[in-house]
């Protein structure tokens, strides 16, 4: 169901790369309440998914660009304002990767390079795409940014690896950068830390599909899913939360706030039958 919440609004979504994707369901949904978006991945990402079909479906333009280089952002966020006919309303940042977690190193015995790449990738990209949105002043009063997130930035998930490290550090960023941003353009900046999710990077991490059954089993609504997390992301970009920023937002059925739950103590009952 469409409500126009978008209707007139402009922005950027980052990291869509197939129909897991939270991004790509974001980018279906935002276009179904009338926002317009221009899509950027990086150049590999872009020859791994299938983002020309969003684009299609979205009427949408592909705009590739490397989140870890200045210059990238830069070229993008002018080419982005350029073809969209002007100031932003919105962007989702989407973007994350290990390569300590795709190559199965622990995370007491990490190639710190892989570590830096990975944090220059993940987090510090969040930054820069900020920087370079406020310094252009590229975004209308009232927009929104939105970043994505999880809760191992809070809580140990041991698999998880160096990603809760990046996730940690993103969540600051969208403080410390979104007092800025409000302070100056009234923009609001915020992360959601969302279930976990069955995307094409989430299931790279070790024990994932087991720890989906337990997050559901703990949470009171369930997991929450990609399509769910678009319509939260879309409140976010709406008029309807305007004055929402600095927040980092669970999006999780419950889990973050359960010790224990029914579910998961009768399964552990049965296991001992």
């Amino acid at each position: 169901m469409s409500y126009n919440l978008l209707k007139g609004k402009k922005g950027i979504i980052f990291g869509a790369l197939d129909e897991k994707s939270i991004a790509w369901k974001t980018a279906e949904r935002v276009h179904e309440e009338g926002g317009e978006f221009v899509l950027s991945n990086a150049p590999i990402a872009l020859r791994m998914g299938s983002i020309k079909e969003l684009a299609k479906n979205t009427n949408a333009e592909i705009i590739p660009a490397d989140a870890t280089k200045m210059e990238d952002i830069n070229k993008l966020v002018d080419q982005s304002t350029e073809k969209l006919g002007g100031k932003l309303d919105f962007v989702l940042h989407s973007i994350g990767m290990s390569v300590n977690v795709r190559k199965g190193k622990h995370y007491t015995d990490q190639n710190h390079d892989w570590t830096q790449k990975g944090f220059d990738v993940s987090a510090l990209s969040f930054h820069k795409v900020m920087q370079s949105l406020y310094q252009k002043e590229a975004m209308n009063e009232w927009g929104s940014i939105v970043a994505l997130s999880y809760m191992a930035a809070q809580r140990v998930f041991p698999d998880y690896n160096d990603m809760a490290d990046n996730k940690a550090y993103l969540e600051s960023v969208g403080r410390s950068f979104g007092y800025f941003f409000g302070e100056k353009f009234k923009v609001r900046v915020n992360t959601i830390s969302q279930s976990p999710t069955p995307t094409t990077a989430g299931q790279g991490v070790k024990g994932f599909n087991e720890f989906i059954d337990y997050a559901d089993k703990m949470s009171p609504l369930g997991n929450a899913t990609a399509g769910e997390c678009a319509d939260y992301t879309v409140s976010l970009f709406s008029d309807l939360t305007k004055k929402v920023t600095l927040q980092n937002l669970f999006h999780d059925g419950g889990f973050s706030n359960v010790g224990v739950s029914n579910a998961l103590m009768e399964f552990l009952k049965e296991k001992k039958l």
